[in-house]
């Protein structure tokens, strides 16, 4: 085991189809729209590369030349810590393709994120990797509060997984700690996006467990030991007491209060 886990930002288009703010913006990517002065994926690199600063960083994409020129980006591939991998037809694939190139069991601990999480900030990240090595977890799913994401911005999100206890949403942050726990991102073959989809949850999770979530009876504990059960390797969640790591570039309402918050760190 590490203390410096490989890092894997996911850049890929989903369904491969061009994305409403890429449309607007007239870029090919979604992660090339600017906010406040730069690329979504420059916001998230210039936390991830400081974070952990011997880690091998892995990009994944469709076309690798789109975001070979970001500053950021060109920083990392000098120092030789940087791999700018094809994305495949979906988020599970893409993890397994860039797990393969790093070297299988070499890639462990894997930290995935996303490149439109660009509220991400260093101490959080090595936050989630120091407390996930702690856990015993062999997957890790970080988590925000429905109220402490209210407290950073009343609209930043509008819907949340609602359980007996507590309302949560995710802050598209994933840990791996070995080989065994991708069986968990199995959940996210259909493409995820549970929330806005519950027949996904349906077939990721079983309709037992769907019933049993919508009809309120789980609490967020019994939520993670029954996802454990169903993929065979232990998954918990970690919440985050900041709200505003659930909030990513997701459309022109988050992406105007990702730009509002990002401003307010400046000043």
């Amino acid at each position: 085991m590490t203390d410096q886990p490989t890092i894997l930002i996911l850049a890929g288009k989903r369904d491969g189809k061009l994305d409403p703010l890429a449309e607007r913006a007239g870029v090919s990517h979604k992660c090339r729209v600017p906010i406040n002065g730069k690329p979504l994926l420059e916001w998230v690199v210039e936390a991830v590369g400081p974070a952990f600063p011997d880690a091998k960083v892995f990009i994944s994409i469709h076309d690798p030349a789109v975001v070979a020129d970001l500053p950021a980006v060109e920083a990392l591939a000098k120092s030789g810590r940087l791999v700018l991998c094809e994305a495949q037809a979906g988020i599970v694939e893409s993890v397994e393709h860039a797990i393969a190139l790093a070297g299988g069991d070499a890639a462990f601990p894997l930290l995935i994120t996303t490149a439109d999480n660009v509220l991400a900030e260093s101490g959080y990240l090595q936050g989630v990797h120091r407390d996930a090595l702690a856990s015993e977890g062999d997957a890790v799913v970080v988590l925000a509060t429905r109220e402490s994401i209210r407290a950073a911005h009343p609209d930043g999100q509008r819907k949340f997984y609602e359980f007996k206890d507590v309302a949560i949403s995710n802050c598209n942050v994933f840990w791996l700690r070995n080989a065994k726990a991708l069986r968990a991102t199995e959940a996210f073959r259909e493409g995820g996006q549970f929330a806005k989809n519950r027949a996904r949850i349906a077939k990721a999770f079983g309709i037992i467990n769907l019933i049993r979530f919508r009809l309120g009876w789980w609490t967020l504990d019994k939520a993670f030991k029954a996802i454990s059960r169903r993929f065979g390797v232990q998954v918990v969640p970690q919440i985050t007491p900041v709200g505003a790591f659930a909030i990513d570039v997701d459309n022109e309402r988050t992406y105007g209060v990702a730009e509002l918050l990002l401003k307010a760190r400046k000043g």
